[in-house]
């Protein structure tokens, strides 16, 4: 699955977890062949991998993640080694390029390896209004939200960039740094990226992702000012706007657990 030993990149570089909720690996793919995302296309060339999710909607797909079950390849793989494993007997995806831990979690088990974790959260599951909205912010060392980095507001992403800028030049430099971003842009509404429109549906799904390709190279300008940075990019699910009768996600369709995946190691400016 990965080319990269975990075990290696584990406490020399920090590590950006990028998932943009909502994004569907059809959209991703078309922006992406037809140069329509050149920001995202300059730091993986390669373009996006198709993947599934193990999960159909945020709350799920994210547990699953955070215990080091990641989005798995579409296509039969002969190895279905995990970038990341939180130990348990009889584990098959777990090989001598993971990086295992005896926490349940991985963010746990980063901190325990010296790293300060960041949650800049986007969607109504990071919002921590509620006793749900709170579990999965609370993994981290520190967890940031606002109405600014939510769903509703168009400028989420840039707002998002803005707060990872402040908690980054608040890490002493010679700490390595757990990040991750939800980022929301992409999540119904949308319809907010193509002016006039009152509806969402797959263009304006293409408009929000453009609108995050704009902002990415701020972002990605942050990590490579700092250290060398491992960085995961996907999807956490899809979601539907119509097909087979069918609107939104935490539904068992194609098109909710196809995923887009990248990952690579971005060095440190010199």
């Amino acid at each position: 699955m990965s080319g990269y030993n975990m075990n290696k990149i584990v406490g020399h570089a920090d590590i950006a977890f990028l998932v943009f909720d909502t994004l569907r690996y059809d959209v991703a793919t078309e922006e992406f062949e037809a140069g329509r995302t050149p920001n995202l296309a300059k730091i993986f060339p390669a373009g996006w991998e198709k993947r599934h999710s193990p999960g159909s909607f945020t709350y799920a797909a994210h547990h699953a993640f955070f215990a080091g079950f990641l989005p798995t390849p579409a296509q039969p793989a002969k190895s279905q080694e995990r970038l990341f494993a939180s130990q348990f007997t009889g584990s098959e995806t777990a090989g001598s390029n993971t990086k295992s831990f005896p926490e349940p979690d991985i963010i746990s088990g980063l901190r325990n390896e010296g790293y300060h974790s960041i949650c800049v959260g986007g969607v109504g599951f990071f919002n921590k209004q509620t006793a749900l909205s709170c579990v999965l912010p609370n993994f981290f060392d520190e967890s940031h939200w606002s109405q600014a980095t939510g769903v509703t507001d168009p400028e989420s992403t840039g707002n998002q960039i803005s707060v990872t800028r402040k908690c980054f030049a608040s890490v002493a430099e010679e700490k390595r740094i757990f990040f991750y971003l939800n980022i929301s842009a992409i999540h119904q509404p949308n319809c907010c990226y193509i002016e006039g429109k009152t509806n969402d549906d797959l263009k304006s799904h293409a408009a929000a992702l453009r609108y995050v390709d704009s902002c990415i190279p701020a972002l990605f300008d942050i990590f490579q000012s700092r250290s060398d940075t491992f960085v995961i990019a996907c999807s956490d699910h899809g979601t539907l706007y119509g097909e087979e009768g069918f609107t939104g996600h935490r539904i068992g369709h194609e098109a909710v657990y196809t995923v887009p995946y990248m990952e690579t190691l971005l060095p440190k400016y010199t």
